[in-house]
């Protein structure tokens, strides 16, 4: 059951970090978390242009501000062609919601026991969680660099905490996330160097009514699972908090740290 406490929800009216009229990119816009961040950076006046990049070719938000496209950010040929239609346009937000957690079509499902283990599931689940977001970073590294306000966020998860792993299991979700959290500390360092204005994110976006929760959902806690709209307008007051001195850093929905 979806019960959720009541949230002030002044990201959309802030982001005084960036400028007015700032460009965004949304991925994995045709998840439940990535569609609701749409959704969510839609009500601010602040946003001059956005692009929603899912593998959906039929993602439709009705709003003039928002450019729609289809790619598959997996792979490199449709990284690069992301970056070609950029150039070296300024983006000033980049907010990443690709992940996998299970994939029924490839018999993935977190692992419970070291048996269960399956180089081509861990290799896959590093591809999509880990080695995809930083390869888009680098992609679209020169308009990310420069002078101008850049807010980079990524989708993480708790269990990519190494302190915080008491219970063991699903190896390659947490790995995947771990290497996830790792790359995008890493990148913080370097684009901080490439621009002293950025902040770069790793986010935990608690437990949302979405497909890759739903098989789940039984075990979450009573209160603990939102609906993505509920997440979105949450995360973004987080990033909205946040200035270039927290760059590098890992934080859950209500805006507390989590530990590397």
């Amino acid at each position: 059951m979806i019960a959720e406490p009541p949230v002030s929800y002044k990201g959309t009216a802030m982001f005084s970090h960036l400028p007015h009229s700032y460009t965004a990119i949304v991925t994995g816009a045709g998840g439940g978390i990535g569609h609701a961040i749409v959704h969510a950076l839609l009500k601010s006046s602040r946003l001059g242009r956005l692009i929603a990049i899912s593998r959906d070719k039929s993602l439709n938000f009705d709003d003039a501000r928002v450019t729609t496209l289809s790619l598959d950010l997996t792979q490199e040929g449709d990284r690069h062609r992301l970056k070609q239609s950029l150039g070296d346009q300024s983006v000033h937000l980049l907010f990443n919601a690709i992940g996998t957690l299970h994939d029924e079509q490839l018999s993935i499902w977190p692992e419970k026991h070291l048996e269960q283990l399956s180089a081509d599931a861990l290799a896959h689940l590093m591809h999509v969680n880990a080695s995809t977001p930083i390869l888009l970073i680098a992609a679209l590294t020169a308009s990310l660099q420069g002078k101008h306000p850049v807010i980079v966020a990524s989708l993480s998860a708790r269990v990519g905490s190494i302190n915080d792993n008491g219970f063991g299991g699903w190896y390659s979700y947490r790995a995947s996330k771990a290497a996830h959290n790792m790359l995008m500390k890493t990148a913080a360092i370097e684009l901080a160097r490439l621009n002293k204005r950025s902040i770069v994110l790793c986010l935990h976006p608690g437990t949302a009514d979405t497909p890759l929760s739903q098989p789940f959902q039984a075990r979450v806690p009573q209160g603990k699972l939102f609906s993505p709209a509920f997440v979105a307008q949450c995360l973004v007051d987080v990033i909205a908090k946040r200035t270039p001195e927290d760059t590098g850093s890992f934080w859950d929905w209500s805006g507390k740290p989590i530990e590397w």
